[in-house]
C-alpha cells in the first residue's frame, strides 16, 4: 500500500480552463493491484468549481483524454474513486490528476489519500488482456474488450486510440455473472497503417483501462513485374508469374493466373502451385493478356492484378500430305478414308 499524495486546488479567482496537476510515480503492474483515492468538489454557493480530471499515460506516450472525471456537481464531503489499470507487465503507466478552474465558480477541487493497493478493485472492472488485430485495406476492424466484473447499464465503455480520440463501444454482452465483453468496429481502415486502442470504463465505483493493442492494416500485394514468357506454341503459353517482388505486403498464400483475349470480354483464372504454369488449349495465332495476382491471409486479401504480359500463340503449323490416301464411296451417304 502506498497512500500520502494529495491535491487542493483553490478556484476561487481563477480564469475558465486554469489547470493544475499531481503527478504520480511511474508504476508496472507485475500482479493484480488497485488505486483508489478521495476526491471533493465544494462551494459555498453549490456550484460546482471546476473540473477533476484523471489520465492514465503508458510507457512514457500521449496523454490522451480522461479515463475518469468528476465535474456536474459538488460533492458531500470525501468520495472514494477506484482505478482498475490492466497494462500488464513490462509495460509502465502513469496515473496524472487535473484540476481545471471555471471562472465566477469559487471553491475548492481536492484529491487525498491516495492508494496502490494489492488487490483488485471491488467496483471498478479490470479488463483481460486486450489482443491485436490485423486486417486488410477496406476490411472491418473489429476489438473486443472483456472485463471481469458486473456489467450496469449505467457504465459506459468505449475504446480509446493512441492519440486521444474515443469510440463509443455499440454491443456489450453478459458472458457470466463475473464477465462481460464487448465489441467494436473501427472506421478507418482505407489505407495501410498501424494505430493503437484500449478499452476503457467508467462505472458508479471508478475506471477500468486496458492495455494499448495494435491496430495493423497490411495492403494486399501486387507483383511489380509482368509474367516471364518462357516458351510458345500454337496452342500453348509457358510463363513464369515473377510473383518474388511485390507492391504490399506478405506472406503469399495464393498465386493466380488470370488470361483473356486482348480482343475479347472473357477472362478465366487458374490457380498456380509451381515455378512456373503452361497455359494449354489456346487458338493459334491469338494474342493473349496475362496477369497475375496475389493473396495474403484474411478478408480481402487478394490484390489488384499485376502488370499484365501481351503475347501472341504461333501460328498452326502446314497441312501435310497424307500419304497412299484411299477414298472409297459406297453410297450417296456412306463414304470412308483411309490412309497409311
Amino acid at each position: 500500500m502506498c497512500a500520502g499524495s494529495f491535491m487542493v486546488v483553490n478556484a476561487s479567482g481563477r480564469a475558465s480552463g486554469q489547470k493544475a496537476h499531481l503527478y504520480m510515480p511511474t508504476l508496472k503492474e507485475n500482479d493484480t493491484h488497485c488505486i483508489d483515492f478521495l476526491y471533493s468538489l465544494s462551494s459555498r454557493d453549490g456550484a460546482s468549481p471546476g473540473t477533476l480530471n484523471v489520465y492514465i499515460k503508458v510507457n512514457g506516450g500521449a496523454q490522451g483524454n480522461p479515463v475518469w472525471n468528476a465535474s456536474d456537481t459538488v460533492t458531500e464531503g470525501w468520495v472514494k474513486a477506484e482505478l482498475a489499470i490492466s497494462t500488464f507487465w513490462p509495460n509502465s503507466y502513469q496515473v496524472i490528476f487535473e484540476a481545471v478552474s471555471v471562472q465566477g465558480h469559487p471553491g475548492f477541487i481536492a484529491i487525498d489519500d491516495i492508494r496502490v493497493l494489492a488487490h483488485p478493485c471491488r467496483k471498478a472492472p479490470h479488463f483481460l488482456r486486450l489482443q491485436n488485430v490485423e486486417v486488410n485495406v477496406g476490411q472491418n476492424a473489429t476489438f473486443q474488450c472483456t472485463a471481469g466484473g458486473k456489467w450496469s447499464q449505467h457504465d459506459k465503455l468505449w475504446l480509446q486510440q493512441w492519440n486521444g480520440k474515443d469510440t463509443a463501444l455499440m454491443v456489450t454482452r453478459v458472458v457470466n455473472h463475473r464477465r462481460f465483453s464487448a465489441t467494436v468496429s473501427v472506421g478507418d481502415t482505407s489505407q495501410r497503417s498501424t494505430s493503437r486502442y484500449r478499452c476503457v470504463i467508467r462505472s458508479d465505483g471508478g475506471s477500468g483501462v486496458s492495455n494499448y493493442a495494435d491496430l495493423i492494416v497490411k495492403a494486399p500485394p501486387t507483383p511489380i513485374a509482368p509474367p516471364e514468357l518462357l516458351a510458345v506454341g500454337a496452342t500453348y503459353l509457358w510463363i513464369k508469374p515473377n510473383a518474388n517482388s511485390i507492391i504490399g505486403d506478405g506472406p503469399i498464400i495464393l498465386k493466380e493466373v488470370e488470361y483473356r483475349t486482348t480482343t475479347g470480354n472473357w477472362a478465366e483464372t487458374h490457380v498456380v502451385d509451381a515455378p512456373t504454369y503452361k497455359l494449354w488449349h489456346l487458338d493459334p495465332d491469338v494474342e493473349y493478356e496475362i496477369k497475375v495476382l496475389l493473396s495474403r491471409p484474411g478478408e480481402g486479401g487478394t490484390g489488384p492484378p499485376g502488370p499484365p504480359l501481351i503475347t501472341r500463340t504461333k501460328c498452326a503449323g502446314e497441312w501435310r500430305r497424307l500419304p497412299r490416301l484411299r477414298w472409297f464411296v459406297f453410297s450417296a451417304v456412306l463414304w470412308s478414308l483411309d490412309w497409311e
